[in-house]
């Protein structure tokens, strides 16, 4: 579905769509989740993950409608975000770059885990891989983290400039921007890192095989995987069966309101 990119329009859309009650036959199964009452809370695995129970795959249902208030952010010319005491302004280029210049809740829940968890970064050699606006790794180098961030060389630009902007001179010291296609890059990192982050970089069925073999040439046996992800089709929990052939992996945090969970890796 196509929704207008004006925001003024989109508005009207999604109210026109809350008095609307369309059905329709679905070609594929269609993952419904209602998460619009639910207070916003983070619960451990034990204590509230999603079970088989909770996204059923169903068709034929009803259009799912979304929540203006989870929609428009995206839209938004800038976003500012509060981590490590500080105000994180991310500018966002919907338009022009698309998913890869926009907060996504996964990267805001793997942020608010790192600053709960600060030991985990700090001193530490870190590399994020699919940046996007880079939020994840400029909280880990602002918690001592020194950091890689990757993406695409046609976000490199983008990613630039919004982490000179929200880091101080002493950290951007530390902190590397580069080049990482998953497709062909990985020869131009030689090293393991200590900690690789993700946040939503699961969705891409093509280069799934590319992005294990990205996580298992850029980790040892020591090195702490993190990826924050809304698991929003099959396929993408084809590809944690194939990260568990490599790797030890755990679910460790589900937030409930965002429908991310947080999966810890270690290779095997």
């Amino acid at each position: 579905m196509q929704f207008p990119k004006n925001e003024n329009l989109l508005k009207t859309f999604l109210t026109f769509c809350w008095f609307l009650h369309i059905s329709f036959i679905n070609s594929e199964s269609i993952e419904y989740c209602d998460k619009s009452e639910k207070e916003s809370k983070i619960t451990k695995q034990n204590q509230g993950s999603p079970s088989s129970d909770t996204c059923q795959n169903t068709a034929p249902m009803a259009l799912v409608l979304y929540n203006e208030d989870n929609v428009l952010p995206l839209h938004r010319d800038k976003r500012t975000l509060k981590y490590v005491s500080r105000d994180i302004v991310i500018k966002q280029e919907w338009k022009k770059l698309g998913v890869a210049a926009v907060v996504w809740d996964a990267a805001e829940v793997l942020s608010a885990y790192l600053e709960e968890n600060p030991h985990l970064v700090r001193g530490r050699n870190t590399i994020e891989l699919g940046a996007g606006t880079g939020l994840v790794g400029i909280v880990a180098a602002l918690l001592g983290s020194h950091v890689t961030i990757t993406d695409r060389e046609e976000v490199l630009d983008f990613l630039k400039e919004t982490v000179s902007q929200n880091l101080p001179e002493d950290l951007l010291g530390r902190t590397e921007i580069r080049a990482l296609d998953w497709t062909k890059d990985i020869n131009n990192f030689p090293d393991p890192f200590d900690v690789i982050l993700g946040a939503d970089i699961v969705y891409i069925e093509e280069v799934f095989e590319d992005l294990l073999r990205t996580l298992l040439k850029l980790s040892n046996r020591d090195t702490l995987v993190l990826l924050s992800c809304r698991i929003r089709y099959e396929r993408d929990n084809y590809f944690l069966d194939r990260l568990r052939e490599h790797f030890i992996v755990n679910q460790i945090l589900y937030d409930e309101l965002k429908d991310v969970i947080l999966f810890q890796a270690t290779k095997l």
